[in-house]
C-alpha cells in the first residue's frame, strides 16, 4: 500500500512538475508559510533541466511577491496581519530598512519571515512597480540560482 502511494505521488510530481512548483513558489510569497525549495531541489535531483526549474519558480515567487505588494499598495493592513502573519511592528521596522538601504532591500524579499514583510511595505510605500519588479526578480531567481547549483554540485559529488 505504501509502495502504491509512493508510486502515485511520483508520477504526479513527474506528470505536473513545474506546474506544481509554480504553484508553491506562488504561494510560498504570499499567504501560506510554505518553502518551494524542497521541490526546487526534488526536481533537480529527478533530472529535471536546471533552467526551467529555476525560471518557472522564480516567476511563481516573484508573482506571489507582486500580489502582496498590491495589497499593500490598496493599504489593506488589516489582510496583512491576518493572512500574512505580519504585524504591524514587523512593517515599521521594515519601514526603518528601507529608510537606511532604500529600494536595494527588495534583494532580500526571498528572506524567510521578513520577506514577506520586506513587499508588503514596498506596497505600502507605493514604490515605484518597475523598481519593485526589479529587485525582487532579481533576488528570487539569484536565490533560486544559487540552491540549484548547490543542489546539481551535491547530487554529482556524491554520484
Amino acid at each position: 500500500m505504501e509502495l502504491k502511494i509512493i508510486e502515485i505521488l511520483s508520477t504526479l510530481v513527474e506528470d505536473h512538475a513545474l506546474a506544481g512548483l509554480f504553484i508553491a513558489s506562488f504561494l510560498a510569497s504570499t499567504v501560506l508559510p510554505i518553502g518551494s525549495e524542497a521541490y526546487v531541489v526534488l526536481l533537480i535531483s529527478k533530472g529535471f533541466s536546471i533552467l526551467p526549474v529555476i525560471m518557472v519558480a522564480s516567476i511563481g515567487n516573484y508573482m506571489g511577491a507582486c500580489t502582496t505588494y498590491y495589497i499593500g499598495i490598496k493599504g489593506r493592513q488589516d489582510v496583512i496581519e491576518k493572512y500574512f502573519s505580519i504585524s504591524d511592528e514587523q512593517l515599521k521596522k521594515t519601514d526603518r530598512l528601507f529608510a537606511r538601504y532604500g529600494s536595494f532591500l527588495l534583494l532580500f524579499t526571498w528572506i524567510p519571515i521578513i520577506g514577506d514583510a520586506i513587499t508588503a511595505t514596498g506596497g505600502i510605500l507605493k514604490l515605484d512597480f518597475r523598481i519593485f519588479s526589479f529587485y525582487v526578480f532579481i533576488g528570487k531567481t539569484a536565490r533560486y540560482t544559487a540552491l540549484a547549483y548547490l543542489t546539481a554540485e551535491t547530487l554529482m559529488f556524491f554520484q
